[in-house]
């Protein structure tokens, strides 16, 4: 019994000395708000840290007496001698210096270089959103309330069949959707509540699963705004958008409130006009418990309608019956709104363990009025078709991470999970004529989808050298009513698969880290393609990996680079605009992406964005292999200024290379290059600022198919491109108060 008592007490004491080489703490800046991602340094034992969403720290292998660095881009570093196990630290803000920046101490430098890029060059529209994902390429084709069709890494991603996009914790990619599956729809999001981008390329991330094969965007708004305003912006084409945020709580303790709203009218350059309007309203609540407990309400409503004058025949512009901004069928267009519920928990269990959960509700319909052959299947009443459904989406997502040491390795252990289930009903494709009778139902339905997830990621990071496996799971469920079958009957099928992942970091010095990524990817098909194919070849798989490099070799400039394979399987593809099934090849792509920031002095910076990709199909014989509208190089750049004189702006280019437009590139996408320029100028509250898209008047093609069409006066249908024209010459003025 004493032997017992004594082995309590040493064991007792050797806790407590465990216990007191641990030092907790938070991070705040000026207005005692959560600084996420601050790196904090132990000077004397050489370990490190890094702060949560909440802004709490443990630092492991820390004594009092000890000198600690404490550091994040855009705020001064600290140098802090510990003098209590428990420590409030306040960084101030400050203009952002890329010499400060150290890559080792990041905790994703990519993620940094997307802060520094929000930072420099903040976005003031949806599509900027999107644009802040080097290589990402965007294209609008049916009068601004469609999602935006997407290209990244030799995909012509469709509206979002590839890429997994989300926004607080809460998806934006729309399964079994009406009209493309993944369709993504991000103009709910009002940019200037923005706060970080998070994004990764490739499907190497445990955390992300359906769609994730090209890469993944997550977008997370602010949990407080310095102070109120409201802009207004007008421009050419009877353009109007108005802007108003609103803090509800100003200098209350340890919580947040804000409201926003957008509202947006214009009519675009086109012959017919696009009538379109967008109304965007958001609020979000944080609080903060006394031992940092997180919690987050948000609400948001969007509501859009437009017209559209859809895709051209390069046939008719050339012969002069239209112009570029004409129209076949001015009838298209569309209505679709989304009203979303969030509530999110975050919470530190003890020094080593951090919680995060989310649960949401989402309300979504939609409507979509499309032309895209004209007369080739009804030569009397046209091939306008329908595409309608309304849906509810809830859905729950949480994630536990561990952090410690294992001797003198450092361990992390992630592990989180999931639901998500839709309830979409009257999933319709119709033949309509003039927008407003419906002629024939080609697809009408009931559709239920379930997705249950879990997965776990550890990291061991020895010295200089992180290691890094992951392994995912998916469950799905689904359920398809066909309402045009005259017996009820339910068409269902369940299908699961495990995504593995490895990863390898190494900091060869303090300011260059060498990476190697790979994993297992995919995205799930259509319910109505899992029921009609029973289940078989629904959830193409993809395999791919990355070589790369974040290199800053001067105190002023940063280069990150990557070599990348990626390969996907066999589908089914389920085609929205047609009701069919068809069956899609394997393909091949590999490429290389390049990218460099660099500051000029501390107000300039200089940013470009280089990718090469080669994109082909497998199972056809050469020459017939191209990925229609896979592109193949593309390059983005830009100088940004940056407060200086109260001045700031930038002058911005974007390229897109020619690409195949169908698979034996006898018909060809024709590139683009486009320049834009925004200059704005603070004067105490108020700032005022000009935008010119394309500023030098280039006659460019948005968007591009390789289509079949006939018009009412034609006998033989002709396959050529149809085009949606870019935007002209396009400048608005704008003016914002801050109260």
């Amino acid at each position: 019994m004493k032997k017992f008592v004594k082995l309590f007490i040493c064991v007792c004491g050797m806790f407590q000395i465990l216990q007191a080489q641990n030092v907790n703490g938070v991070v705040l800046n000026e207005i005692e708000q959560p600084l996420e991602a601050v790196y904090v340094y132990n000077l004397n034992s050489k370990s490190h840290a890094h702060t949560s969403e909440n802004g709490v720290f443990n630092i492991e292998k820390t004594e009092i007496g000890d000198s600690l660095r404490v550091g994040l881009l855009g705020y001064k570093t600290q140098i802090i001698t510990v003098t209590t196990v428990e420590m409030n630290i306040i960084l101030e803000e400050k203009v952002f210096q890329l010499d400060e920046m150290v890559i080792n101490e990041e905790l994703d430098p990519i993620s940094t270089i997307a802060r520094l890029d929000l930072n420099v060059t903040p976005v003031n529209s949806s599509q900027d959103v999107l644009r802040k994902v080097p290589g990402l390429f965007i294209g609008q084709h049916a009068g601004g309330g469609k999602a935006e069709q997407i290209f990244l890494r030799g995909f012509d991603v469709d509206h979002g069949t590839d890429v997994t996009i989300g926004v607080d914790g809460m998806p934006v990619n729309m399964v079994s959707h009406a009209h493309g599956q993944g369709y993504s729809d991000l103009h709910f999001v009002i940019p200037e509540t923005i706060n970080k981008i998070d994004f990764g390329k490739g499907a190497y991330y445990a955390a992300e699963g359906d769609f994730n094969t090209a890469g993944y965007f997550n977008f997370n708004t602010k949990d407080y705004i310095n102070s109120s305003s409201i802009s207004v912006t007008a421009g050419q084409f009877n353009t109007l958008r108005t802007v108003g945020l609103f803090d509800l709580l100003e200098t209350a303790k340890n919580k947040n409130a804000y409201l926003a709203f957008e509202y947006i009218a214009t009519d675009g350059p086109f012959d017919s006009p696009q009538n379109f309007n967008r109304l965007n309203l958001f609020g979000k609540y944080v609080m903060y418990a006394p031992e940092r407990d997180k919690l987050t309400l948000t609400a948001s409503h969007f509501t859009s309608r437009w017209d559209a004058s859809g895709q051209i025949p390069q046939r008719e512009v050339d012969n002069g019956n239209i112009t570029r901004f004409g129209a076949i069928d001015d009838t298209e267009g569309g209505n679709t709104q989304r009203t979303n519920f969030k509530v999110g928990y975050n919470k530190t269990l003890d020094e080593h363990t951090n919680l995060s959960a989310n649960a949401y509700y989402s309300n979504y319909a939609f409507e979509l009025y499309s032309n895209f052959t004209f007369f080739l299947e009804d030569p009397v009443n046209g091939d306008q078709i329908r595409q309608k459904e309304n849906r509810h989406i809830f859905g729950a997502n949480s994630e536990i991470n561990y952090a410690s040491f294992l001797g003198e390795t450092e361990f992390d252990l992630t592990a989180g999970g999931g639901i998500r289930h839709d309830i979409i009903n009257d999933v319709e494709l119709s033949k309509t004529r003039n927008r407003s009778e419906t002629l024939q139902n080609i697809q009408l339905g009931d559709i239920n989808q379930t997705n249950v997830n879990a997965y776990v990621n550890t990291s061991f990071e020895i010295g200089d050298f992180k290691i890094a496996p992951a392994l995912r799971l998916d469950y799905f469920k689904f359920l398809y009513n066909d309402q045009l079958q005259t017996n009820y009957e339910t068409q269902s099928e369940t299908k699961s698969i495990i995504s593995p992942k490895l990863n390898f970091f190494y900091n060869v010095q303090q300011n260059l880290q060498l990476y190697l990524k790979s994993g297992l990817g995919f995205h799930s098909n259509d319910a109505r393609v899992v029921v009609a194919n029973n289940g078989e070849d629904i959830l193409p798989r993809s395999y791919g990996a990355d070589l790369g490099t974040i290199w800053k070799p001067s105190s002023k400039l940063v280069i990150n680079s990557a070599l990348w394979y990626l390969f996907l399987e066999q589908e089914f593809v389920y085609v929205g605009d047609a009701g069919i099934v068809e069956p899609s090849g394997r393909t091949r792509r590999y490429g290389i992406d390049l990218g460099l920031r660099y500051q000029i002095n501390d107000w300039l910076f200089f940013d470009a964005d280089g990718t090469y990709t080669h994109a082909r199909s497998i199972d056809d014989p050469s020459g017939e292999d191209f990925i229609p509208l896979a592109p193949d190089f593309t390059l983005t750049s830009g100088l940004s200024i940056t407060d200086w004189n109260g001045f700031s702006g930038g002058l911005r280019v974007r390229y897109l290379d020619d690409r195949p437009a169908n698979e034996d590139n006898s018909i060809v996408a024709e590139g683009y290059f486009i320049t834009d320029f925004n200059l704005n100028y603070k004067l105490k509250n108020i700032t005022l600022g000009f935008t010119i898209e394309n500023l030098f008047d280039v006659a460019w093609n948005e968007t591009q198919f390789a289509t079949e069409s006939r018009l009412q006066n034609e006998v033989a249908p002709v396959e050529e491109i149809h085009f949606t024209p870019g935007t002209p010459f396009f400048i608005r003025a704008s003016i914002q108060y801050n109260f």
